[in-house]
C-alpha cells in the first residue's frame, strides 16, 4: 500500500508539471492549446529514441527538449495567422497527426508496440523517484512564478486581456506567444522525459487527445492563472483518479467502469467548474502579480 501511495504521489507531481505548463499558456497568456499532450510526447519520445539509439538519459533529455522546442515554435508560428479558436483546433490536429505518425512509423518509434526497456533513473527506488519529481515540480513552480511576476508576465497578461492594446503599445505579439510556448514547453518535455524513465515505456497510447483534456481539467479545477491552483488541481484529480479502482471493487462493478469513470470524472468536473466556479479552487489574484 505504501508503494501505491508513492506511485500516486509521483504521478501527481509529474501531472503538476503539465498543469503548470498549460496554466502559463491558457491561464496567463490566453492560449487555448488543445495539443498539450504532444509537448509531453516530444519529451517522452526524445528519451525513448535516445535509448533505442544507444545513448544515455542525459542525451535523451537534451533530445526531448530539442523536440519540444521545435514543436513549441510550430505551435507559436500557427498563432500568427490563426485566430484563437482556430489555433486551438490546429494544435489538436497537430497532436493527432504526431500520434498517428508515432503509431505507423515502426522503424523509428516502434509503432503501436512503442519502445520499452528504458532504464529507471533510480532503479526501483520509489522514494528517490518521488524526490526527483517533487524537486522538478518545485523548481518549475518557482521559475514560472518568477516569470509571471516580471515585466514579461505583465505583458503576457495584457496579451490575454487586450491584445490590440498590447500591439498599440509596441509589444510584439508573435514574439510573446513564441516565448510563452518555449518557456511552457520545457516543463511539459521534462515531464515526458521523467515519465518515460519511470514507466520504462513510451507508446502512442500515451498521446490520446483525452489526456490533454485531463490536463485542462487540472488547470480549470485548480484555478486559471494561479500556479498553486494548477498544482492543487493536478494533485486533486490524481487522487480522485487513483481512488476509482477502490470504488469499483467496493461497489462490485466491472473493470470497464474504471476507464469510463475517469472520462466522466474529467469531463464532468471540467463542466461543473466551468458552470459553477469558473475561477477554480484558487482564483487568480486580481490586482496582484503574485499567484
Amino acid at each position: 500500500m505504501f508503494d501505491f501511495i508513492l506511485h500516486v504521489a509521483i504521478i501527481a507531481a509529474l501531472n503538476g508539471l503539465l498543469a503548470l505548463s498549460l496554466n502559463l499558456q491558457l491561464g496567463y497568456a490566453g492560449l487555448a492549446n488543445f495539443g498539450q499532450i504532444a509537448l509531453f510526447g516530444a519529451g517522452a519520445y526524445g528519451a525513448a529514441l535516445a535509448f533505442s539509439w544507444g545513448f544515455g538519459p542525459f542525451a535523451g533529455l537534451l533530445l526531448g527538449l530539442a523536440l519540444v522546442s521545435l514543436l513549441a515554435l510550430v505551435f507559436a508560428r500557427l498563432g500568427r495567422s490563426l485566430g484563437a479558436d482556430y489555433w486551438g483546433i490546429a494544435t489538436l490536429s497537430i497532436a493527432e497527426i504526431l500520434r498517428t505518425v508515432a503509431t505507423n512509423e515502426t522503424w523509428l518509434t516502434g509503432g503501436a508496440q512503442g519502445i520499452g526497456g528504458l532504464p529507471q533513473l533510480f532503479g526501483f527506488d520509489l522514494p528517490g523517484t518521488l524526490a526527483l519529481a517533487a524537486a522538478a515540480l518545485l523548481a518549475t513552480y518557482l521559475v514560472l512564478r518568477g516569470v509571471t511576476q516580471s515585466k514579461f508576465g505583465l505583458a503576457v497578461r495584457l496579451l490575454r486581456e487586450e491584445p490590440q492594446l498590447a500591439a498599440s503599445l509596441g509589444y510584439d505579439l508573435a514574439g510573446l506567444r513564441r516565448r510563452v510556448m518555449l518557456i511552457s514547453g520545457v516543463p511539459a518535455g521534462l515531464c515526458g522525459f521523467l515519465y518515460a524513465h519511470y514507466v520504462t515505456f513510451v507508446g502512442p497510447d500515451q498521446l490520446f487527445a483525452s489526456e490533454t483534456f485531463f490536463i485542462w481539467a487540472m488547470v480549470v479545477i485548480g484555478g486559471l492563472a494561479n500556479h498553486s491552483g494548477a498544482v492543487l488541481g493536478a494533485v486533486a484529480l490524481q487522487i480522485l483518479s487513483a481512488s476509482i479502482p477502490f470504488a469499483k471493487d467496493a461497489l462490485g462493478l466491472t473493470s470497464e467502469y474504471v476507464a469510463a469513470a475517469r472520462l466522466t470524472l474529467t469531463g464532468g468536473g471540467l463542466l461543473l467548474f466551468l458552470l459553477l466556479r469558473p475561477q477554480g479552487l484558487l482564483p487568480e489574484r486580481i490586482g496582484s502579480v503574485r499567484a
